[in-house]
């Protein structure tokens, strides 16, 4: 007789098949193991209206140029190409969804992803179709949105948006994908692509999961990325990869941390002097232009985009420009004024101050809520010794310094809610400095799952951040330099404070909602993961960030346990994910490796610890 062990392990070995799309994993999800072709000139409808692609027209003049209208093209059945971009400052659902229709078939037929890596060795033609043998072919893919977008649609509070979808695909070739809103109809299409791998001859295009059925929602509605530009200086076209990245992981909120006391990149047309002088070059900078370029780009994709200017403390660069305003800029030893050099936080004291955030933020708030819900204010880590060299206080005493901040706090959130946005904070604000805010901010938690338990129990909306399991950069090793003597032993082998390195495994494991009451969970809108730059350029920005924040979008997005109860796998996670990171390195995305080849080439288990 089989031992219970032995036959879970036969179980296992008769169902992580190495090539498994979908991810992240859907709510609910059948598939078959018949095969279907797709062809170039797939008869594709939007709410009944024809959208065509064609081949032929990939390197032809008369394609459509940016900024033709999608509606139009729509109408009169104009052939796509996959450059298409819809430009202009309103959002049309039918040009979202006619854009992402000819990314997801340029994906597709561009990018021939013909998964040798990911079937046994030398077996490849064994997966594959035989092309000799007959072929039956996907005839239609018919796109319903079931309801019409509304305003909030395009710049969402988390949960405004319905993402959901549902795909069917017949074993006889009809395909119908149907979403409440066009921001559904995004996460369908990248489902979609992900059912297809490109034959081996070069020619073809094919699923073996025919019949499909799939009914798809997120658990939380903000699945996001903190990306760190001010540490170090991100292109503008290395965000606009990062938010195509996300849109294929079904992340869809960016949260750029924009300025710190190391530099200002920040262009404020009205204040021309804070970026002339605090960017690290004047190559460096963000023009308006680049953010709205880079916010329209994120909507078109699914993917929210906002922004933080960390303020009182993490604010040094505005010294080099105003020093009137700032206190502790670069003083030494750095660690008696901030966590990190140079210092600086402004003075909370200071009508100055006052008067330069009012200019700031009236050329800037109204720039950005077209685009976002959301701003964020930041309030982490400010020192109080650094009141000690405002000549306005010259004390550290947290009950002088309490009043001051809660003044300062208010002052700037009245802007942000004038401005149409929905301010959000880090936790030291109301839980170490014990600040009142509104009861629409947003709390960002970062110090752990005792503070997410502690700030939904005081009423406040959460977003996750927890440094032990989101904190893309830990585990990397210092980046201050230790002098021989008493700092070299000290510090000896020269870990980071953070330490250590959080793997996709580690960051799969998390819960969010761990150890909360259900009324305690409802309250956390969900997570992002963390990319503090310190010691990471674009260079290294994709290896470091993906695929470990997949792993966190399938957390976020399908849920840390599965439909019967159970801790998702990493057995069952670990060929999809594999899969997953082949896809985004043929897009164009250096994702790191999740297993060597002869893992992804075998069954999971072969490459897991003995049970």
């Amino acid at each position: 007789m089989f031992s219970p062990l032995l036959s879970l392990l036969l179980v296992l070995l008769a169902v992580f098949d190495p090539v498994s799309a979908i991810w992240p994993a859907p709510q609910s999800y059948s598939k078959g193991s018949s095969f279907l072709y797709l062809h170039q000139n797939l008869d594709i409808t939007y709410n009944g209206a024809r959208v065509r692609w064609s081949s032929s027209l990939l390197n032809h003049d008369d394609f459509p140029k940016e900024g033709a209208s999608a509606e139009y093209m729509i109408d009169r059945q104009i052939n796509y190409v996959p450059g298409y971009v819809p430009v202009g400052s309103g959002f049309n659902s039918k040009e979202i969804v006619t854009a992402a229709v000819a990314r997801t078939l340029a994906s597709i037929f561009g990018d021939k992803f013909v998964p040798w890596r990911l079937t046994k060795r030398h077996q490849l033609s064994k997966f594959e179709p035989d092309v000799y043998k007959g072929q039956n072919w996907i005839k239609n893919l018919q796109i319903v949105q079931t309801s019409q977008d509304k305003p909030c649609t395009f710049k969402p509070l988390a949960g405004e948006v319905d993402e959901s979808y549902n795909f069917t695909l017949s074993a006889d070739g009809d395909a119908k994908l149907t979403a409440v809103s066009s921001t559904g109809v995004l996460r369908g299409l990248e489902t979609f692509a992900q059912l297809f791998y490109a034959h081996s001859t070069g020619t073809f295009w094919y699923t073996p999961f025919a019949p499909v059925s799939i009914q798809d929602s997120p658990k939380f509605p903000h699945r996001g990325i903190l990306l760190d530009t001010a540490r170090n200086y991100m292109g503008v076209n290395d965000i606009k990869r990062t938010i195509d990245a996300m849109a294929w992981n079904k992340l869809n909120v960016l949260h750029v941390h924009v300025t710190d006391s190391q530099s200002w990149p920040l262009e404020i047309p009205s204040m021309p002097e804070v970026a002339r002088e605090g960017a690290y070059h004047a190559s460096q900078t963000y023009t308006p232009h680049d953010i709205d370029s880079i916010q329209r780009y994120g909507i078109h994709r699914g993917v929210e985009v906002y922004f933080e200017i960390d303020m009182p403390g993490h604010i040094g660069s505005v010294a080099l420009s105003h020093p009137e305003l700032i206190v502790a800029y670069n003083e030494q030893p750095y660690w008696w004024w901030c966590a990190e050099p140079p210092c600086g936080a402004f003075k909370l004291n200071s009508t100055a101050v006052d008067d330069f955030l009012e200019k700031l933020f009236n050329d800037l708030l109204p720039r950005l809520s077209p685009y976002s819900a959301y701003f964020h204010t930041g309030g982490d880590e400010l020192n109080k010794n650094d009141s000690m060299l405002d000549e306005g206080i010259r004390s550290n005493d947290s009950a002088v310094l309490q009043p001051l901040l809660q003044k300062f706090i208010d002052a700037q959130h009245a802007r942000v809610r004038k401005a149409g946005l929905t301010p959000i904070v880090w936790e030291e604000i109301p839980l170490e400095w014990n600040v009142t805010l509104g009861k629409d901010t947003v709390v960002q938690a970062w110090l752990g799952d005792e503070s997410v338990k502690s700030l939904t129990g005081k009423g406040y909306k959460v977003i996750d951040s927890n440094y032990n399991y989101l904190y893309v950069d830990c585990g990397r090793g210092q980046w201050i330099n230790m002098e021989n003597g008493e700092a070299f032993q000290t510090f000896y082998p020269f870990g980071d404070w953070c330490d250590p390195y959080k793997n996709w495994r580690l960051i799969y494991s998390h819960d969010p909602i761990f150890n909360l009451t259900d009324e305690e969970a409802k309250l956390v809108i969900g997570a992002e993961a963390a990319v503090w730059a310190e010691t990471i350029d674009p260079v290294a920005l994709d290896g470091i960030l993906w695929p470990r924040a997949s792993a966190m979008g399938e957390v976020l997005w399908s849920g840390r346990t599965d439909a019967s109860g159970h801790n998702r796998s990493q057995l069952e996670a670990t060929p999809r994910l594999s899969e997953m990171r082949e896809r985004m390195v043929a897009r164009g995305v250096n994702a790191a490796l999740v297993q060597m080849t002869f893992c992804t080439q075998a069954n999971s288990t072969e490459c897991s610890y003995p049970l």
